[in-house]
């Protein structure tokens, strides 16, 4: 296996629209990648907001990507277009079909861009609007600010947090400081890859109460 550290700007490049191309999910029309110093950017234009989200998720899985800007627009083709009339109706029927959404969640459509608001118990179910949403005809950009109830003290949380990262298989625990102020997380600490990231914030926003998690944790060489 090739080594982090060895990989230069121009292999991680390539390892990116290697994986771009191989996720099949990915409807992307027009994509390009660039790299410096283990930073990929992401531009062009994509027909749907759902392949945004995943052109990210993609790209952070890469060996060697220690951060990801994403410079995607989307650019609706004709026969995905839908007032916002449309696309707020089916955003509320879309909640309707998926359980993991709370009741209540209140939608508003501007030219396509979605906010969602509203109080959720806990974060997989912030992240089920968002992803109930995303993916419609017509959507444009989601903005999730649905906030999560209060539920636990600081000290729990914290326990809660780190004992999670303790089970994780992909994320090396013992490099991260786990710090609670209130309902905001704050994780810092020097890991091996994006998505040992990726894995520290999920388990961080599990624990119960969490409305807000400063991502402080770099990739290092």
């Amino acid at each position: 296996m090739e080594s982090f550290s060895t990989k230069t700007d121009a292999q991680i490049q390539q390892d990116v629209i290697n994986e771009l191309n191989w996720d099949q999910s990915l409807i992307s029309s027009d994509v390009s990648v660039t790299a410096d110093d283990g930073v990929i950017t992401l531009r062009g234009t994509v027909p749907h907001y759902s392949d945004k989200q995943i052109a990210e998720v993609a790209a952070k899985r890469v060996s060697g990507v220690r951060a990801v800007a994403e410079e995607i627009e989307v650019k609706l083709l004709e026969p995905n277009e839908r007032t916002d009339e449309e696309i707020a109706r089916m955003a509320l029927n879309a909640f309707d079909w998926n359980y993991s959404v709370p009741k209540g969640i209140q939608v508003t459509v501007e030219k396509g861009w979605v906010t969602l608001t509203g109080e959720a118990e806990w974060e997989y179910q912030r992240n089920a609007a968002k992803n109930s949403v995303m993916q419609l005809l017509g959507v444009v950009a989601v903005s999730n600010r649905i906030t999560i109830k209060q539920k636990a003290q600081p000290s729990d949380i914290k326990l809660r947090i780190e004992e999670a990262l303790a089970r994780s298989a992909v994320v090396e625990s013992k490099n991260i400081t786990v710090a609670v102020l209130g309902n905001t997380v704050t994780l810092s600490g020097d890991l091996d890859s994006s998505a040992e990231i990726e894995d520290a914030r999920s388990a961080a926003w599990n624990a119960p109460g969490v409305m807000h998690v400063t991502n402080l944790l770099r990739v290092v060489q």
